[in-house]
């Protein structure tokens, strides 16, 4: 079960990451599923939601994905 919710979770911030026009939005949407990953493995939810924040929201700056 436990696999399952990272794995949903990744699949639902890749699908909606094309959608997200701005590094706000991409921001919280990677907070939501750091937040999810993190409680499904075991980790603080806050630091989850953290460290998806940031991804989130420099993923632009990092990668081609999130254009």
């Amino acid at each position: 079960m436990q696999k399952f919710r990272i794995l949903f979770a990744v699949a639902a911030v890749a699908s909606l990451s094309a959608c997200l026009d701005n590094d706000l939005e991409r921001g919280l949407a990677g907070a939501a599923a750091g937040a999810v990953v993190a409680e499904a493995t075991g980790v603080d939810p806050l630091t989850g939601a953290i460290a998806g924040g940031a991804a989130g929201a420099l993923c632009d700056e990092i990668t081609n994905l999130c254009r």
